[in-house]
């Protein structure tokens, strides 16, 4: 049975991304997969990674509950809307504070290369925008989607990373919003095989 873990990002439970989370996790559970949840704007913890990685800051339980949950999964689905060209601030303090040396990763004494502590995952980052996805990759170059599938997923191993760009959500009508619920629950489906 896969595993699947779906990370929400939004900070506001009134989002199209929440009902996305549940588009998803409706596929993935009616194909016969396991699934979790972590709602990043429900967690207790200090985004703010104070002292970088020269002192470890105890991590909130919070924290603690949603790293055995990374640990668990198998398929990690990132749900997040792109501001200013990239992650809600709430989303970037939980990979901050997270993605930790020793955790999903692990420098290597005098070396400039690094072990990758979350080899054997997968994961599928869906965004919401308030351009077109295709307006997204060539006129800005995808910040967003290069930070998360880039520079921390795959950095940390996790491969391959889907990309899904939903947008434009602001001008959007009933029928798009449907087709890409559906679309988000075929996505839950092919994932649980």
């Amino acid at each position: 049975m896969k595993k699947i873990l779906i990370i929400n990002g939004h900070p506001n439970k009134e989002s199209f991304n929440f009902a996305l989370a549940d588009a998803y996790k409706k596929g993935a559970l009616s194909a016969g997969a396991e699934v979790k949840e972590i709602v990043i704007a429900e967690l207790q913890f200090n985004p703010n990674l104070q002292q970088g990685y020269q002192k470890r800051t105890e991590l909130e339980p919070g924290l603690l509950e949603a790293w055995e949950k990374i640990k668990w999964a198998d398929h990690l689905v990132w749900i997040h809307p792109v501001w200013w060209g990239g992650l809600p601030a709430i989303t970037k303090g939980f990979i901050d504070r997270l993605f930790l040396p020793g955790f999903a990763f692990q420098y290597r004494e005098n070396s400039v290369w690094w072990d990758k502590l979350l080899i054997g995952k997968t994961a599928h980052i869906i965004t919401t925008l308030d351009q077109p996805g295709w307006y997204y990759r060539l006129m800005f170059g995808k910040p967003s989607v290069n930070q998360l599938k880039k520079s921390t997923l795959e950095f940390c191993g996790v491969k391959p990373v889907q990309v899904t760009l939903l947008g434009p959500i602001k001008s959007s009508n009933v029928d798009s919003r449907k087709k890409w619920l559906e679309q988000t629950e075929q996505s839950g489906k092919k994932s649980a095989t």
